[in-house]
């Protein structure tokens, strides 16, 4: 089952790893940022450890954002940098000071559940709110607009605004991991039931030829010593090669082939008295041809438990197999699930595969339009 497990190893999560390109790229430009002006707007040590603070705060929201954790600390950095701002615009006369706020927000709106537009028209009134409350005290000039007002809530609704698209990529990329997990998990789940149909193929074929050849055995018993012996030599070399076999599939090299199985079919067809017919106008190799006698063992495992054949006809043709056998009850057959799972083989391969029963016939036939018209498979 080497492809199941390589199919299921757990991918490497592509959204953390943009969250850590964004944390190892922009932290140290942003942290940079921040002490700048907080050196450039601080006259005394108080003024620094205020502005420092918006900017710590700005600086633990980005990198719980980077980690994919910014729900945990969003209320302790919003407590902490929302009074930065007025603190700093009307105490310390800094400018900046909406860094932190502005930084906060706009990582920590586009998050919510819901009303996220009503928050970011909230943040950016804030911000403006702050800086109008500067002009009222300070006296309306040009210089005191632009630096408390028109920047502060410019910056604040750019960087908010950009942080929504930003969010958005993030869930294309969140769903796209969804989408590979699924995907992950539905190979798996073919996988297995793939192992399981071959499992079927092996074990219940070769467990009906075993009880057919035992029962011919008993009936010979008295009469045919020599045949009773030849039968049970071959009950053990088929048990030998179904042990074989199931290593094989249990290691992913299980391989039919077609010819054997032609002549195994054969074989057992008149075994149990059931005359054949074998139309063989092709021969296949690689892929369609273990496909091919797949659904031959399938078809004749169903022949011998299901019906009280009299005769089957086999057509090997140049786009795939034909089994056709009578004796069928008019009463509908119990489902054929061995059939049913190689349907999805075959037309995972570009093929088809049919299953009639009509007028005390079955018909079994399995075909890939694309070798008739020579299209490689």
């Amino acid at each position: 089952m080497t492809p199941a497990r390589a199919v299921s190893a757990p991918p490497e999560q592509a959204r953390g790893r943009l969250h850590r390109l964004n944390l190892v790229m922009l932290f140290p430009l942003i942290a940079a940022t921040g002490v700048l002006l907080v050196a450039m707007d601080s006259r005394t040590w108080w003024h620094a450890v205020v502005l420092g603070l918006g900017v710590a705060a700005a600086l633990v929201a980005f990198a719980r954002w980077a980690a994919g954790g910014l729900s945990r600390v969003a209320l302790p950095c919003l407590a902490v940098a929302a009074p930065v701002w007025p603190v700093g615009a009307l105490l310390i006369d800094s400018g900046t000071a909406f860094y932190g706020i502005s930084f906060v927000g706009a990582h920590v709106i586009p998050q919510l559940p819901r009303r996220r537009g009503a928050a970011a028209v909230l943040l950016s009134a804030f911000v403006a709110a702050t800086g109008v409350a500067k002009l009222l005290t300070e006296g309306y000039t040009t210089g005191y607009l632009i630096t408390y007002l028109i920047v502060p809530v410019g910056v604040t609704a750019a960087l908010t605004g950009l942080m929504f698209p930003n969010k958005r990529f993030y869930d294309v990329v969140a769903d796209l991991e969804e989408s590979r997990e699924r995907e992950a998990e539905l190979a798996v789940a073919r996988e297995r039931i793939r192992f399981a149909s071959d499992l079927h193929d092996i074990q219940g074929h070769t467990l009906h030829v075993v009880k057919l050849k035992i029962a011919l055995a008993q009936r010979l018993l008295h009469t045919d010593v020599g045949r009773v012996e030849e039968e049970l030599r071959e009950v053990h070399a088929l048990v030998a090669d179904t042990i074989t076999q199931t290593k094989e599939l249990a290691y992913a090299q299980r391989r039919l082939n077609l010819s054997a199985e032609l002549e195994n079919a054969k074989n057992l067809f008149e075994a149990a008295s059931i005359r054949v017919h074998l139309d063989r106008a092709a021969g296949f190799d690689g892929h369609p041809g273990d496909l091919l006698g797949q659904v031959l063992r399938e078809t004749t495992t169903n022949i011998l438990r299901h019906a009280q054949a009299d005769e089957v006809w086999i057509t090997l043709s140049d786009s795939g197999i034909a089994v056709v056998n009578d004796g069928v009850p008019d009463t509908p057959l119990p489902e054929l699930r061995g059939l049913a799972a190689l349907r999805e083989r075959v037309a995972d391969s570009g093929g088809e595969l049919t299953v009639e029963q009509r007028n005390g016939r079955f018909l079994t036939a399995a075909a890939f339009p694309h070798l008739r018209s020579g299209t490689p498979s």
